[in-house]
């Protein structure tokens, strides 16, 4: 992100579509450029050098049959989304009255459509603060009259009930610095769009309307609706601050034309005096940027300059809308709207970036971190261990300080207790008992084959996703317990086994041979049979035992093993159950 840059101001032209007497013009697309086409006056006779064509070049130009969405997307949307990332920005139109200033900047009321830049500016703010979560954004807003060059707050509950002249006035203000401060104009806090809109909706009913020749409800003052916004990153003493205005202008007149008077004539000599200054300062900062010797910019001359006087000229972002007729008994104010765009976009603003170190956080964090080195270095000491035990009292405290703590969901959560043996070891307490009033009891180790069911809640009652993890590890508990179990029978049952074969395989002395020979039908033993093997004879034996009672073929993979029929069924079964590699080696 660029902090700094140098923009100059934007202009676009859009123009209000008339039914009938509309004057000659002509829209280049490619060069953004119009034509407009004054016819010679042919009461100057012959000789009449009246100029006819006059060519001015915008940002982007508007046709009559130009779409609310299609004018914010292209004017306010980047003012906006660098509002949001810390850039001063302001949106202004300018024109002649009736030219369709107020349709553009706050919309008609007749259908969702017609919605003008404010109403959308608040939608796309908040859907876009939705998608930002790196940042905590604050947005306030303010609403500002100024009518007859005296400032009067729209957002006032008073308004309504109390003549315009009874209202408290908002006071300009200038410090040190050349800041400009409003007095007795409020600010209101807005956590939604609904509530923002709401606020606009009632700035909009306290506006000065009045009905003119030129306008049916022509705005009488000018109107600058503020969007105030702070955004803080967790964890980071920075903060950035950025203001948005959103400005519709009264659109000037002359008298002579509209044959005004009275109280109509009085507000439209204020109106046309204000824009008037606001002429004198865009030519000022203009003769400024061609080099010539102008260091004084006349912001002070009217309350609507000095308050955009970061807006022209200053660190801001700001475009500027044209409103024109295209009717042709108004071509003259309409080239003359025109010529005030030129001049406006030579004006050149300093954009950069609000971002500034915040004194207020700065000092909250270090005296917590005093607080937490001064209690960190008392329990080293150990001051505490000759203390008395908590009270009730202190114990309350911490109970509240350990729920609020549990309760809060922010990244900054602290526990923000005395750091003590006493206080730790009830703080432990307080957490063990929370836990055991909400059903977990972590401490406890449920039997073999029970399921655990209860919850582990916190202490703000939110459930904890333990239950499913632990009845998962139970599970698997109680199959490894049921293998355990199983592989035990089993070696049980190997190690009776061999003992029996090793039983069968011992025969006590008969007829005077001597131990361990077996009494065959040939009168082989077993030696001679693992002589033969040895000396490379068949890598089978054939033993007989109990006269003839049992015939075995073992080789040496022990997988030709055979009881016969006759052999006891207890001894049998534990043959067959018996691995043949363990037996044939036994036998062998």
């Amino acid at each position: 992100m660029v902090l700094e840059y140098e923009s100059n101001i934007d202009i676009y032209l859009r123009m209000r579509p008339m039914s009938s007497n509309v004057a000659a013009y002509e829209v280049d697309e490619e060069a953004v450029r119009v034509q407009w086409l004054m016819p010679r006056q042919a009461v100057l006779g012959m000789a009449n050098h009246q100029r006819e064509h006059y060519n001015f070049s915008f940002t982007g130009i508007f046709d009559v049959d130009a779409k609310q969405d299609a004018v914010f997307e292209n004017v306010a949307q980047k003012v906006i989304l660098g509002a949001l990332d810390g850039f001063n920005g302001t949106i202004f139109a300018y024109g002649q009255t009736g030219s369709g200033k107020t349709y553009t900047i706050t919309g008609g009321a007749e259908h969702y459509v017609d919605r003008g830049i404010i109403p959308r500016a608040i939608s796309l703010i908040f859907s876009e603060l939705g998608t930002r979560s790196e940042y905590t954004y604050t947005m306030h807003f303010s609403y500002l009259e100024i009518y007859n060059e005296t400032g009067y707050d729209l957002l006032n509950p008073d308004h309504e009930t109390k003549e315009l002249e009874d209202l408290p006035k908002v006071i300009l203000l200038e410090d040190d610095d050349s800041k400009i401060h409003l007095r007795n104009l409020s600010t209101h806090l807005a956590t939604n769009e609904e509530e923002a809109l709401n606020l606009l909706f009632l700035g909009d009913t306290n506006r000065m309307i009045s009905a003119t020749p030129m306008n049916m409800a022509s705005s009488r003052s000018h109107c600058i609706f503020t969007a105030y916004v702070e955004a803080r990153k967790a964890g980071e003493d920075t903060v950035r601050r950025s203001k948005l205005h959103l400005v519709d202008l009264a659109g000037s007149e002359r008298a002579s034309k509209t044959g005004i008077d009275g109280q109509i004539l009085k507000e439209a000599k204020y109106i046309n005096l204000s824009l008037h200054f606001l002429e004198q300062v865009i030519i000022a900062l203009h003769e400024k940027i061609q080099g010539k010797p102008r260091s004084h910019i006349p912001y002070r001359n009217s309350m609507m300059t000095s308050v955009l006087r970061d807006s022209l000229g200053g660190n801001c972002r700001t475009v500027m809308i044209a409103t024109v007729s295209v009717a042709q008994d108004q071509l003259e104010e309409t080239i003359s709207t025109c010529r005030f765009a030129q001049r406006v976009a030579m004006v050149s603003n300093q954009v950069m970036l609000n971002e500034e170190v915040d004194p207020n956080f700065v000092i909250k964090r270090l005296k917590q971190e005093i607080k937490d080195l001064k209690m960190e270095l008392k329990l080293l000491r150990g001051e505490d261990f000759d203390r008395e035990p908590l009270t009730s009292t202190e114990l309350n405290i911490l109970k509240n300080q350990v729920t609020t703590y549990i309760q809060d969901t922010s990244p900054d959560a602290y526990l923000n207790c005395e750091a003590s043996v006493l206080h730790v070891r009830a703080a432990f307490q307080i957490l063990k008992d929370l836990l055991n009033e909400s059903g977990a009891a972590l401490h406890q180790k449920p039997a073999y084959g029970c399921s655990p069911t209860n919850e582990i809640s916190s202490g703000s009652g939110s459930t904890l996703p333990l239950n499913e993890t632990i009845q998962s590890l139970y599970h698997q508990l109680q199959q490894r317990d049921n293998e355990i179990n199983i592989l035990v029978s089993f070696i049980r049952k190997r190690e009776s086994v061999k003992a029996k074969v090793h039983a069968f395989t011992q025969v006590q002395p008969q007829n005077g041979e001597g131990p361990g020979q077996i009494i065959s039908e040939g009168k082989r033993s077993t030696s001679e049979c693992a002589t033969e093997r040895t000396e490379g004879d068949e890598d089978s034996c054939t033993s007989r035992h109990l006269n003839g009672n049992m015939s075995m073929k073992v080789n040496k993979s022990g997988s030709d093993l055979k009881c016969p029929s006759n052999f006891p069924s207890d001894q049998k079964q534990a043959f067959e159950l018996l691995p043949r590699e363990r037996t044939a080696g036994s036998l062998a």
